[in-house]
């Protein structure tokens, strides 16, 4: 049970430093999300029923998710729509897309097909067993990301993204193109969003068009319950609460969905769980702020 949630946590988790990446470090909201989540499962789930390459497969998912975020930044700043706008649009287009992706068809199977998680689950089913296998599969896997990322907010552009979700018109005054950031970062957002898309398909076994509703706000729960666990402006432990985040909401809506009938909570209820630990989390955050603001240093 608990490596169960440890490792949907773990596949969310990705898709949650997607969200960390709009949402807090370039002040982009962007809920073009919705829609990239299900585009990278259906791109991996094409790719895999066709015979490409499994490695192959996922760096194309990821690819077409960081295209679809491109295309909400440019949309954002040729045609000087607003961001929330911006990504609605991208989502609302892409719900067709993936549709076409798929086939025309709503979703598509993968319980027949060889893909990375299955050759996981193989060569585990005669060692460690295949849940082990697959929580130490995903905790490499989100390790690397994780890192990587740690890696690019420490170069040039990484530190320039950081900067401009502060204060973008410093970044004007330096001479740096704002509207090509923020087309890399919304893009490398969404790939990782696609990423994400391209796991949970293999996990759950099909690809649905449908996999990315309310994606975001769960995204956004995720990044925010992390947030409460420990404070920090070190990039590498403001990625790690992000995870820690993630899995910690999967355990939230684990117990919701298994124990909540003690309180008459059904599963019809979770979307319901997810806003409001959204809105505590936003009173909590208030709350602490104020309690900053007037705490006054002890006397000598």
């Amino acid at each position: 049970m608990i490596e169960g949630i440890i490792v949907e946590g773990l596949i969310y988790g990705i898709m949650a430093l997607g969200v960390f990446l709009s949402f807090r470090v370039l002040d982009f909201p962007d809920l073009s999300v919705d829609g990239t989540f299900p585009l990278g499962a259906a791109v991996m789930a094409i790719c895999l029923t066709g015979g490409m390459n499994m490695g192959l497969a996922l760096l194309v998912s990821f690819t077409a998710g960081f295209i679809a975020g491109g295309i909400t930044a440019v949309i954002h700043n040729k045609l000087g729509v607003p961001s929330l706008l911006a990504g609605i649009l991208t989502m609302t287009m892409l719900w067709s897309i993936n549709i076409r992706v798929l086939g025309s068809r709503a979703n598509l199977p993968l319980l027949r097909t060889e893909t990375i998680l299955t050759s996981i689950r193989t060569l585990g089913e005669a060692t460690i067993g295949e849940t082990a296998a697959l929580l130490i599969f995903f905790v490499i896997v989100v390790l690397i990301i994780k890192l990587l990322l740690d890696l690019f907010f420490h170069t040039d552009l990484g530190l320039t993204m950081g900067a401009m979700g502060d204060n973008e018109q410093m970044i004007i005054s330096q001479g740096v193109n704002p509207e090509m950031v923020k087309i890399i970062g919304v893009g490398l957002s969404n790939g990782l969003v696609a990423i994400s898309g391209a796991f949970a398909a293999q996990y759950q076994g099909f690809a649905d068009v449908n996999l990315g509703q309310g994606i975001v706000v769960s995204g956004l729960a995720m990044v925010m319950l992390g947030e409460f666990l420990f404070s920090s402006n070190r990039i590498g432990l403001l990625t790690l609460r992000v995870i820690l985040g993630a899995i910690l909401y999967k355990a939230i809506m684990f117990f919701g969905r298994y124990y909540g009938y003690y309180i008459n909570l059904t599963p019809n209820d979770l979307k319901l769980l997810t806003g409001l630990l959204i809105i505590l989390s936003l009173i909590l955050t208030k709350y602490r702020s104020k309690s900053l603001k007037f705490r006054r240093p002890a006397n000598d």
